[in-house]
């Protein structure tokens, strides 16, 4: 019996297994043809190779799991391939800084600057403003109580806290709080401040006198708590039930929780008072924020003397725009304010873990314009470079060298040191709030105003101008968005600048008035709340009567 080999794979083909064929010596004396030593060689090559791949091949069917390393020889042959490769075949990506987020206006200037000065062929300042009294204007209409007071519930003492305007909020609501409660309202006292580091009074910055002689046929004021009054407390404020409230908190709420805490007491504090009132409040509450605001808070005699000297300073420097001058508040201040402003605020903004993105700031329009940029604007939105500029700002930071720019464009820029003499400014140098007070009474009467930046002194001013001008804010608030785009185009020419720029400033003309909406401020958007819609005739009459 002939014994055969049989395959232990079987067939690819996945048959059954075939024996091999016995193999046949061949023979010389044969038959057969011999076979030469190659052909063996070859036979026996070709047969070694097929052995080995089905030896590899039933190792790899009996434990399949090595094909779980399969993902890494693929990697691995990547990686060996790649590593054949010349990176100098490999495209590179460039990672380009989004639009606006790069600070390139220095460049921007020197590339338009001849193009900007050969172009003064037209002054904004005879046109800005064209939508002032179309479909009517405002006039400011606020009643007065003319039925009497009756008995006082007790007093209340506020403590007004901040800067100036932010003091200014505080005591108007408290005009409307004690109104309201019936109560009689104490001078309010401000908190000094380790930013502000201003110890005025009140009658240091406004009128006392004209104050509570405004408001007499609607809130009690006074000047101090009487004597009988601080003697059930000790003579010390410290022993006065002091309300701590939650801020924009209701009118109903002081009816409900602090009027009969103040008739039991007869005398209540409420420190600090800063944004303790809602925006939106009842038409009786609003009408006394409005008589605090626009009529009772007028500045003392000090601020308000200097203030119009020069108001009237710079409408001599602009004879040649008929007065109208432009007033600009910039926020570029001295690095030491901002490190102030970090300790009061607790580290609010360098707290551990906090990351500030530069780029995204500035291309959400949050970061301050620069002077160069306020003049490129101011240039590109048609003020000629005869055009008397008024800067309203506290210490420039690097002053000499931001300010340059801005110099260059408008040589006829003024700034309270510059108009005033330093005699003229020696009571009020070393006290915050009374060199703010001079900067808003200038700002007030000037034909246009520019804000660069949020905050209090802006959101006020924008209102009382309103007040005054018809319901129109006569005030230009850039899209600072907009303008990082716009100030970080390499190739934009002047004239495509510069229509951007007007378009800019008739959104800011269309927009001038604007009735008030929830959630507002009274003090800023005082219609319809304090002013009432007159015709065109009616208007032209009150301003012939003033």
């Amino acid at each position: 019996m002939q014994n055969h080999a049989y395959s232990r794979l079987g067939s690819f083909g996945g048959g059954a297994a075939v024996p091999s064929p016995p193999g046949k010596r061949a023979s010389v004396k044969g038959g057969g043809p011999a076979r030469t030593g190659a052909g063996v060689s070859a036979g026996w090559a070709g047969g070694a190779a097929r052995r080995a791949a089905r030896v590899v091949l039933a190792a790899l069917l009996r434990r399949q799991a090595v094909f779980l390393f399969a993902p890494l020889l693929y990697v691995a042959a990547m990686l060996l391939y790649m590593g054949s490769i010349s990176l100098d075949s490999v495209p590179r990506i460039i990672s380009r800084p989004a639009p606006g987020s790069m600070y390139r206006s220095p460049q921007l200037y020197a590339r338009l600057r001849a193009d900007m000065d050969a172009d003064n062929a037209t002054d904004a300042l005879a046109t800005v403003w064209r939508h002032a009294y179309k479909g009517g204007v405002w006039r400011p209409c606020i009643s007065n109580n003319t039925n009497g007071l009756p008995e006082s519930n007790g007093y209340i003492y506020v403590e007004a806290n901040g800067g100036l305007n932010q003091q200014r909020t505080s005591i108007c609501n408290a005009v409307a709080v004690a109104g309201f409660l019936n109560a009689t309202l104490v001078i309010p006292n401000f908190h000094y401040h380790s930013i502000w580091r201003d110890p005025s009074k009140f009658s240091d910055i406004y009128d006392e006198d004209h104050f509570i002689q405004h408001l007499k046929n609607d809130v009690r004021v006074v000047d101090k708590v009487p004597e009988f009054i601080m003697e059930r407390f000790g003579h010390n404020l410290s022993n006065v039930f002091n309300f701590k409230i939650k801020a924009w908190s209701s009118i109903q709420f002081y009816e409900d929780v602090v009027l009969p805490k103040l008739i039991e007491e007869r005398l209540i504090r409420i420190s600090p008072f800063a944004n303790r009132l809602s925006f939106d409040a009842p038409p009786a509450v609003q009408r006394l924020r409005c008589l605090a605001n626009f009529e009772a808070l007028k500045f003392s005699k000090p601020i308000t003397s200097l203030s119009d000297t020069l108001v009237s300073r710079m409408r001599e420097k602009s004879a040649e725009n008929n007065g109208k001058y432009v007033a600009v508040h910039l926020r570029f201040e001295e690095k030491e304010l901002d490190a102030a402003r970090e300790r009061g605020w607790r580290g609010k903004f360098t707290r551990p873990g906090r990351i500030i993105r530069p780029g995204a700031i500035r291309m959400n329009g949050k970061c301050p314009l620069t002077p160069l940029e306020v003049g490129l604007m101011l240039r590109g939105m048609g003020f000629s470079n005869n055009t008397a500029i008024y800067l309203a700002s506290g210490r420039i930071y690097k002053a000499e060298k931001n300010m340059a720019p801005l110099l260059e464009m408008f040589p006829l820029l003024q700034t309270k040191e510059t108009l005033a003499s330093d005699e003229e400014l020696a009571p009020f140098k070393n006290f915050s709030s009374r060199m703010a007070a001079i900067d808003y009474s200038v700002c007030v009467h000037s034909e246009v105003f520019v804000t660069t930046q949020g905050g209090n002194f802006p959101h006020f001013l924008i209102g009382h101008r309103r007040y005054l001008y018809g319901g129109h804010a006569k005030t230009i608030k850039p899209d600072k968005r907009r303008l990082a785009i716009l100030f970080d185009s390499p190739r934009i020419g002047w004239k495509a600048l510069k229509r951007q720029l007007v378009n800019m400033r008739v959104h800011s003309d269309a927009k001038g008035i604007e009735i008030k909406r929830a959630n507002e401020s009274v003090y800023t958007f005082p219609c319809p709340d304090c002013m009432c819609r007159s015709n065109k005739s009616e208007h032209s009459k009150s301003i012939q009567a003033r």
